[in-house]
């Protein structure tokens, strides 16, 4: 069996794998690039494998990371079925269609500037109608259900933890007369999270393919945590500040709900408190989320079963509104009265969060909690590491709210329970391939990997193709590509600095830097000014 690797190798989005099998190609997820303009930048790329010979898609969970170019594959022409749970094809009927919208809006806007500048319209990625479409080829089936292609491929479901219906998957897979088992961890869930199981030890693999967003690094408590988020929540509003908490609307917006119902439900001494304050979600895909949620309890854990069955829904209560129109979402930034807002997109990048930033961040009796994890180069992540001004809607906005991250709500498992989630294989994979993480993550939880188990294991590159034992074949990256994506980095780079040395000159030079200084910053100018027109002829 060959492998070769379109996404999540040595970054967290875009998981995209080919097997090649016998005669058989097909793809294990097929997700949207985030983050970094470069890697974005691959989203409005051909797709560099041929989709004719493509006969399947394993789908590990309905994450727009794993699952939002499906709709793309569909456009283009793609008619074969994708395999997922039953949980994950309810969620994609929404998550896509909403992709789709996003993709829409966001190439008008980009549209209306080209149009300024007398050049051609752009298309979108794919439009609302491509993701509602693209469902028609979806199969779902119920976690451990053996899904048979052929002789020699099949393949099950199992539980990951990480969100509603998101799955590890078991692929068995003969070549020559001998069988082999190969795992995929698809994303891990954190352990002790509300509503969903804990994800699921694996007993047996020859192979493994494992997520490392988190493996160089441990989360908090959730118990502990839960409690400072209500502590937070109680502080602010105190002092007459909106609560604003970036989520996403699949998952963690509906372990929140979940949470503070907790609370509001098991601690008297704080039940009235709660019971006052206004807690808004304004996501019109978070509200479509809750519903999925709530039709699928079977896929709920005992303690959210029990809240169930004594009548007491986990994801309603009294002080909870859900906001779906523009209209009301402006509103709740016209109405003084302290509230928690929860809104998509998690990582602050598209969506209603940044209308509520843009009205929250310069207010210092604000917070705004992160409660999952910023890929490099977004909105949050800027926010998260220190910025002291950020520009929103082409706006610099003061970053003077209290900013707070509560990790323990992530929805990945961190670097302590990946380890011990592999010691619990009784049979140990005898390779393992490290993806879904940022270069230098990787690199320190394949050291732990070496030291703990002494398993082989490496670390793929974009389009690196290997064989099943993790020996490298071959890299279909051309130069060329490769070049033009280098150059996007380095200009985004070069923003990124100019933009922080503008918002220092303006505000905070007169503090800290002699003429000398600011002389030494003006030739340094003057050289990269230079360098680039020289570059432009």
């Amino acid at each position: 069996m060959k492998m070769t690797f379109y996404g999540a190798a040595r970054t967290v989005t875009g998981s995209c794998y080919m097997l090649e099998v016998n005669d058989k190609k097909f793809l294990v997820d097929c997700g949207l690039f985030q983050g970094k303009l470069t890697d974005q930048m691959l989203n409005y790329e051909d797709f560099p494998f041929d989709l004719n010979v493509i006969d399947f898609v394993i789908l590990t969970h309905a994450h727009i990371d794993h699952s939002g170019r499906i709709p793309k594959l569909y456009k283009m022409g793609f008619r074969k079925p994708i395999y997922c749970t039953t949980a994950t094809k309810d969620l994609c009927t929404i998550m896509l269609a909403d992709s789709g919208h996003i993709q829409e809006k966001e190439i008008e806007w980009v549209n209306r500037k080209r149009k300024r500048a007398g050049k051609k319209p752009n298309d979108p990625i794919y439009t609302a109608q491509d993701g509602i479409d693209s469902i028609e080829i979806f199969n779902g089936v119920n976690y451990n259900e053996e899904v048979v292609i052929d002789e020699n491929i099949r393949f099950k479901f199992i539980d990951a933890g990480h969100m509603l219906g998101s799955s590890i998957v078991e692929l068995y897979t003969k070549e020559n007369g001998k069988e082999e088992k190969t795992v995929f961890s698809g994303d891990l869930g954190n352990f002790n999270m509300p509503i969903i199981n804990d994800p699921t030890y694996i007993e047996e693999a020859d192979h493994l393919i494992i997520e490392s967003t988190y493996g160089d690094r441990n989360h908090g408590k959730i118990e502990d945590q839960t409690g400072k988020l209500i502590e937070i929540i109680l502080d602010t509003i105190n002092r007459g500040g909106n609560v604003i908490i970036p989520s996403f609307a699949v998952g963690r917006t509906q372990e929140i709900l979940y949470e503070i119902n907790r609370y509001h439900a098991d601690d008297s001494s704080l039940r009235e408190a709660l019971s006052k304050i206004p807690i808004y979600v304004d996501s019109p895909l978070a509200v479509n989320a809750t519903k999925v949620f709530e039709e699928n309890p079977e896929y709920y854990d005992e303690e959210a079963l029990r809240y169930l069955l004594k009548g007491d829904n986990p994801l309603e209560f009294e002080n909870l509104h859900f906001v779906e129109t523009p209209e009301k979402s402006r509103e709740l930034n016209e109405d003084l009265t302290p509230k928690v807002i929860i809104s998509a997109s998690g990582m602050c990048e598209v969506g209603r969060i940044k209308h509520h930033l843009k009205h929250n961040l310069y207010r210092p009796e604000c917070t705004v909690i992160f409660v999952g994890y910023q890929a490099e180069g977004t909105l949050g992540q800027k926010i998260l590491s220190g910025e002291r001004l950020v520009k929103i809607f082409d706006e610099e906005i003061a970053v003077n709210a209290e900013i707070k991250y509560l990790d323990a709500f992530s929805g990945h498992a961190d670097k302590d329970l990946l380890l011990d989630w592999i010691d619990k294989f009784t049979k140990k994979p005898k390779n393992i391939f490290i993806v879904h993480g940022e270069y230098e993550v990787q690199k320190v939880f394949q050291e732990e990997i070496t030291k703990k188990f002494n398993i082989p294991s490496c670390i793929p590159n974009y389009e690196e193709t290997y064989d099943i034992d993790g020996n490298l074949i071959g890299s279909n990256a051309s130069s060329y590509k490769s070049t033009r994506f280098d150059i996007l980095e380095m200009l985004a780079f070069l923003k990124q600095d100019v933009d922080t040395m503008t918002n220092t000159v303006k505000y905070e030079i007169k503090n800290n830097l002699e003429m000398s200084d600011l002389m030494a910053i003006l030739d340094k100018l003057q050289e990269v000014k230079k360098a680039i027109e020289n570059a432009k002829s």
